[in-house]
C-alpha cells in the first residue's frame, strides 16, 4: 500500500501570526514539503491544479519536474488534473515527458476541479463538465495507447494521422486515477477503462465514501477487469497530530476556526465526528485511518493533506515526521497483514512493465 500526501496549493494567511506568505515562499516550501516527505519514508507527492488565487499550483507537471529532479524514491502525482478545461494532446504530451524525465515515477488523477469560473477561462461551459470529462479522457487514453490517431468528437477540433510525442516511457502510459468526490458517473468512467478510482473523502461522511467506491467495484467488475475487490482504490485523508491529543486539538483549532474551505462553519468536534478529519494523537491516527478499510475494503493508496489553512512550514515538517516515523510503519504493517494475497499492490511503472513484458511473452508463446 501507498502513502502520501497532496496539497491543493492553497496561499493562506496564518491566523495565530496574521502573516501572509508570498507566492514565492510557498513554492519554494513546497518543493521542501515534498522531499522531506521521501526523506521520511512516504511514497507519494500529489500537486493540485488551480488557476485562480490563492491558490498558487497553475502549472503541476512543471513543479513535479523540478521535484523529480532532486528525489529518487518519491512517486509523483496530480491532486487534480482537470480533465475538463486542459487540452487531452497538452495533457498526454505534458505528463508523458515528466514520465520521461523521472523514470517513470509518474502518474496523475483527473478531475473536474471545485472552481466554476475555470470553465469559461478555457472557453469551456460548465454545463459540460460530464460529457467533457467523458470525451477528454476517451482522447488522451487513445493518444496514449495509439501510435497514430484518427478521431472526432464534439468538443475539439479533430486529430487526423496525429502522433503525440514523447510516447510514454517504455510504451507504458502513466497510471490514471479519476478523482469524484460526488460524480457516479466519474466512477463509472474509471471502472469502464479498469483505470483507479480516488475519493478524496476529506468533506464528506463515511456512508457517501462507502457508496462511491461500492459502485466503482461493482462496475469495474461488471466490466471484466477482475474481482470487486480487485479494483484500483485510493483516498484522501486530514489530520493533524502531537504526542498529547489535547495538544494537538487546541494547536489546529484556529487553522480549523478560519480556514477558507470549512472556517466559520461545524465545530472541529461536530467536523471530525462527521468526516474522517482526525485531530489527536499519533495512535487516534492510526486507529482512525483503519478503519476506512471497514468500509471501502482493502485500498492500494492513503493520501494525506497536510499543508493547508494557513499552517507554517516549520509545522508542516513536523506532521510529516510524525508521519513518517510513527503513523505510517504501523499502518503498512497492519494493512499488509489483513490483504488476500489476490488483491493488487499499488500500480507502479516497474509493476505494470514487468506485466506488459510478461503479457508479450505469453503471446509469443502462443504464435511459436
Amino acid at each position: 500500500m501507498q502513502f502520501g500526501i497532496f496539497s491543493v496549493s492553497d496561499i493562506t494567511t496564518d491566523p495565530t501570526t496574521g502573516k501572509t506568505p508570498t507566492e514565492a515562499q510557498r513554492i519554494k516550501d513546497i518543493v521542501t514539503i515534498a522531499k522531506h516527505a521521501e526523506q521520511v519514508g512516504l511514497d507519494v507527492f500529489a500537486l493540485g491544479e488551480h488557476h485562480n488565487e490563492p491558490f498558487f499550483s497553475s502549472s503541476p507537471t512543471t513543479t513535479l519536474a523540478y521535484i523529480a529532479a532532486q528525489t529518487r524514491t518519491l512517486q509523483l502525482s496530480t491532486a487534480t488534473t482537470l480533465i475538463t478545461t486542459n487540452d487531452p494532446v497538452k495533457i498526454a504530451e505534458d505528463f508523458a515527458m515528466l514520465q520521461h524525465l523521472a523514470d517513470g515515477r509518474v502518474d496523475l488523477m483527473l478531475g473536474r476541479g471545485n472552481t466554476g469560473p475555470v470553465y469559461p477561462w478555457f472557453g469551456k461551459d460548465i454545463r459540460a463538465g460530464i460529457p467533457l470529462a467523458i470525451e477528454n479522457y476517451g482522447l488522451l487514453h487513445k493518444l496514449w495507447h495509439e501510435h497514430v490517431v484518427d478521431w472526432e468528437g464534439k468538443f475539439r477540433t479533430p486529430l487526423q494521422s496525429f502522433t503525440s510525442t514523447p510516447r510514454p516511457l517504455d510504451d507504458v502510459p502513466p497510471f490514471v486515477w479519476h478523482g469524484s468526490i460526488r460524480s457516479p458517473q466519474i466512477a463509472e468512467q474509471a471502472a469502464y477503462y479498469g483505470d483507479g478510482f480516488f475519493a478524496n473523502h476529506i468533506f464528506w461522511p463515511a456512508s457517501h465514501t462507502q457508496r462511491m467506491v461500492g459502485l466503482y467495484r461493482e462496475r469495474f467488475e461488471h466490466y471484466g477487469h477482475g474481482s470487486a475487490d480487485q479494483a484500483i482504490v485510493g483516498l484522501g485523508g486530514q489530520v493533524f497530530m502531537r504526542k498529547n491529543s489535547q495538544d494537538a486539538v487546541n494547536e489546529f483549532r484556529p487553522y480549523f476556526d478560519n480556514a477558507p474551505v470549512y472556517g466559520h462553519g461545524p465545530s472541529l468536534e461536530d467536523f471530525s465526528r462527521e468526516t474522517p478529519l482526525t485531530v489527536g494523537s499519533p495512535q487516534q491516527v492510526i486507529d482512525r485511518t483503519l478503519s476506512f478499510r471497514d468500509y471501502v475494503g482493502d485500498y492500494q493508496r492513503q493520501l494525506f493533506l497536510m499543508d493547508h489553512a494557513g499552517l507554517p512550514l516549520k509545522t508542516v515538517l513536523e506532521q510529516l515526521d510524525l508521519l513518517g516515523e510513527q503513523v505510517v510503519p504501523v499502518l503498512r504493517k497492519e494493512f499488509a497483514g489483513l490483504k488476500p494475497a489476490h488483491v493488487p499492490d499499488a500500480p507502479t511503472h516497474a509493476a505494470r512493465l514487468a506485466a506488459k513484458l510478461a503479457e508479450n511473452d505469453k503471446k509469443d508463446e502462443v504464435q511459436a
